[in-house]
C-alpha cells in the first residue's frame, strides 16, 4: 500500500481560534476541574471559570502593554501551570506565542526572539532573565519583558486593570482560524532552527479529531474523555507533542497537571495520579531498566526477568488468538507480585501511554501492555503540529505508528520517503519561502523520514532520509534500526553508526552515567568511571552482547562489525543532542571523527 487516508470526523469553524475553548469551557461547565497546579506538597483545584478568569486578567495586561493583534511574544519556562495560563492570555490577545526552551543559549535565544520580531518575552527565572537581558542588544523589536517569578501575572494582570471586557472580546473574537497562533523554532539537528508557523485551524483541526468520539475506535477519546481523564505534563511545553497534548486536554476538559522537575516526577505521579500521560521512548527505556536493576540488587533479578518475558509473551498473545490458559496463570501471578507495583510508581491509574518523538520498539510496547499500560505510539513533526498517525484504543498494532489521524493522508513516495497531507500541515517556515517551497509540493509535506505503510494502513517508520548509509559496497544501511535497539540496553545512553563509504557497518556508543555503578556493583566492579568502564573487559562484553541482539534485526551486510565505547556521554548541554533527545549527527561525527577513522584503520 502507498496511500492511506483516514476519513475527516470534525471540520472546524473558519472563524473559530484556541481561546474559543476556554470560553466554551467557562460558559458550559464552569465549576468543572480543568486544572490542578501545583502548591507546595498538594495539589489545588482550578475550574474552567477560574482558568478564563485569569486568562483574561493576563490578556488585558498584554493589550495594556502594547501586544498588538498578530504581535510575537517569546515564552521560556518551564513545563508548568503559568506556561499554559500565559499561552493561552497570548492567544486571548491575539499575540502569537513563541516557545523558548528554559534550558536555550543566549545566542539560540537572540536568534528566535530576533528573527520572530518578538515584542515582548514572558521567562520564568532570573537566569532566564539575564540571558534575554545579555542579548538585548540585539532585539530591535523587544519592548518588555516580565518575569513569572517576579510576579508576571499578577503583574500583568494588575497592568490590564483598565481594559474593558468589551475592548478584550473584541480584540479576541477578531482572531480566526487561518491566523498564526504560535512560531515553534524546530530545535534542528543541523544548522539554525526554522520557525514553524501553525495556525489556530492546525491545532483546533487536530484537537478536535484526536479526541473525537464520532468513531472512538479510530481516535484517542477514550484516552482523553473516559471518566476522569488526567494527565500530568512533564515533557517540555515548548515542544509541539506537550503543547498539542495541553489543547487536546483542555478541548477535552479532562484535568491537566504539570510537573517542571524531573527529580520529583515519582512523587509528582504518586499524587497526581495521572489516568493517561505522554512521554518519550527514551523515559520507557529508564523505567524498564531502572526496575530491573532495583530488581537484582534486591536478589529478584530472576524474578523480574521472568515477569517481563511474561508480559511480553501475555501482550504478543494479544495479537494471535489470546494467552493460554497457562500464560493466563503465570500472568496472572506475576501481576500481584510485579506489575501492580510498576503501575503503582506512576500514580496506580494509568492505563493509556501515548509516545512520539522516536521508535518506542516492539518489545518495550509489548512489555508495557503486558504490564497493563498500553502505549499508544505516534508520529509527527513540528510541522504537523504533532502527531500525524497514532495507534488508537481501537488498532493497536505495536512495531507500528498507527494509521493516518483522522482526516489525515499519508503516501509513500517511489524513494521511500513519507509525505502528508492534512489540516494539521503548518503554514510554512517563518521568513524562509525557499524552505516553504521545498518542504511542501502540491500540498504534501516532505517529512525526510522513511516508511511504509502495512496491509491495514498503518505505518512503520524505517529510517531518515538523509540518515541513510551507504557502504563503499553500495548497501543502504538505516541506522535508526540498530540505533534504537542499542539504546534499549541498560547501560548504553547513545549510540551512533557509522559507515558511509565504508566496507562495514560499525558504531560509537556512550555507557549511561547513572546505570554504571549498579551495573559495577552487581559485577563486583566496585565504583569505576566512564573512562575505566570503557576499557573494562565485562562491560565490552556486555555491550558485545547488546550489539549481537541489535545485529539480529538486519542483514549481514547491514550488522555492526566494530564498535568503540567513548568515556563521555552526549547530552543537550554538551551540544549533541536537541532539546528534544535527538542526536545531532553532524556534531557528534566532527567531534568523534578521529575515533571513527580508528574503526576503519
Amino acid at each position: 500500500m502507498d496511500e492511506y487516508t483516514s476519513p475527516l470526523l470534525v471540520e472546524p469553524a473558519p472563524t473559530s481560534n484556541l481561546s474559543d475553548i476556554i470560553v466554551l469551557n467557562a460558559t458550559e461547565a464552569p465549576h468543572k476541574v480543568v486544572f490542578r497546579r501545583r502548591a507546595g506538597d498538594r495539589w489545588h483545584d482550578v475550574t474552567a471559570g477560574e482558568f478564563l478568569t485569569e486568562v483574561q486578567g493576563v490578556a488585558k495586561g498584554l493589550l495594556a502593554s502594547g501586544v498588538a493583534a498578530g504581535d510575537r511574544v517569546g515564552l521560556m519556562a518551564r513545563t508548568r501551570y503559568e506556561w499554559t495560563l500565559v499561552d493561552f492570555a497570548i492567544w486571548t490577545a491575539g499575540g502569537v506565542t513563541v516557545p523558548i526552551y528554559e534550558t536555550s543559549s543566549a545566542e539560540q535565544v537572540q536568534w528566535i526572539l530576533s528573527d520572530s520580531g518578538a515584542v515582548a518575552c514572558i521567562v520564568e527565572t532570573p537566569e532566564h532573565r539575564e540571558t534575554v537581558k545579555e542579548v538585548d542588544g540585539e532585539l530591535s523589536s523587544l519592548k518588555s519583558t516580565w518575569m513569572i517569578d517576579g510576579g508576571a501575572v499578577d503583574e500583568l494582570t494588575a497592568a490590564g486593570s483598565a481594559v474593558s471586557d468589551v475592548d478584550l472580546e473584541t480584540r479576541r473574537a477578531s482572531v480566526v482560524g487561518e491566523d498564526l497562533a504560535t512560531i515553534i523554532y524546530t530545535s534542528g539537528t543541523t544548522g539554525r532552527p526554522k520557525g514553524c508557523e501553525l495556525t489556530h485551524a492546525n491545532f483546533l483541526y487536530e484537537a478536535a479529531n484526536v479526541i473525537s468520539a464520532k468513531d472512538a475506535d479510530a481516535t484517542l477519546a477514550k484516552v482523553f474523555t473516559d471518566e476522569n481523564a488526567a494527565t500530568l505534563l512533564f515533557l517540555p511545553l515548548a515542544h509541539v507533542f506537550a503543547r498539542m497534548i495541553e489543547v487536546g486536554v483542555v478541548m477535552a476538559r479532562a484535568t491537566l497537571g504539570h510537573s517542571s522537575d524531573v527529580k520529583n516526577l515519582l512523587a509528582d505521579l504518586a499524587t497526581f495520579q495521572p489516568t493517561f500521560i505522554l512521554s518519550v521512548p527514551r523515559v520507557f527505556e529508564k523505567i524498564y531498566n531502572s526496575s530491573e536493576q532495583k530488581a537484582e540488587a534486591a536478589g529478584k533479578g530472576k524474578i523480574f526477568a521472568a515477569a517481563a518475558a511474561t508480559a511480553i509473551a501475555f501482550s504478543e498473545a494479544k495479537d494471535h488468538g489470546g494467552a493460554s490458559i497457562g500464560l493466563k496463570a503465570k500472568h496472572a501471578l506475576f501481576d500481584k507480585l510485579v506489575y501492580v507495583k510498576l503501575r503503582a510508581a506512576l500514580g496506580g491509574k494509568v492505563r493509556w501511554a501515548v509516545s512520539g518523538g522516536a521508535p518506542l520498539g516492539a518489545r518495550l510496547g509489548h512489555f508495557y501492555r503486558g504490564i497493563g499500560l498500553i502505549v499508544l505510539e505516534g508520529y509527527g513533526l513540528t510541522e504537523t503540529t504533532a502527531a500525524s498517525t497514532v495507534n488508537t484504543p481501537g488498532m493497536v498494532k505495536i512495531g507500528t505508528v498507527g494509521r493516518p489521524l483522522a482526516g489525515a493522508s499519508v503516501r509513500i513516495a517511489e524513494d521511500g520517503e513519507i509525505l502528508v497531507k492534512g489540516g494539521q500541515v503548518f503554514r510554512g517556515y517563518y521568513n524562509n519561502p525557499a524552505a516553504t517551497a521545498e518542504a511542501i509540493v502540491d500540498g504534501w509535506f516532505h517529512t525526510g523520514d522513511i516508511g511504509e505503510l502495512d496491509e491495514d494502513g498503518a505505518l512503520r517508520i524505517t529510517g531518515r532520509k538523509k540518515e541513510i548509509i551507504v557502504t563503499s559496497a553500495g548497501k543502504n544501511v538505516a541506522p535508526a534500526v540498530l540505533e534504537d535497539r542499542l539504546r534499549a540496553h541498560r547501560l548504553i545512553s547513545q549510540c551512533i553508526v557509522v559507515g558511509d563509504a565504508q566496507p562495514f557497518i560499525a558504531c560509537l556508543i556512550t555507557l549511561d552515567e547513572e546505570a554504571l555503578p549498579a551495573w559495577a556493583a552487581q559485577h563486583g566492579k566496585g565504583s569505576m568511571t566512564l573512562d575505566e568502564a570503557a576499557e573494562d573487559p565485562d562491560v565490552l562484553t556486555e555491550i558485545q552482547g547488546a550489539v549481537d541482539e541489535a545485529n539480529k534485526a538486519v542483514s549481514k551486510a547491514e550488522a555492526i562489525k566494530k564498535f568503540k565505547i567513548l568515556a563521555v556521554d552526549w547530552t543537550e548541554d554538551s551540544g549533541a543532542l536537541t532539546p528534544s533527545m535527538k542526536l545531532k549527527r553532524g556534531v557528534v561525527m566532527k567531534e568523534h571523527a578521529a575515533e571513527v577513522d580508528a574503526l576503519y584503520s
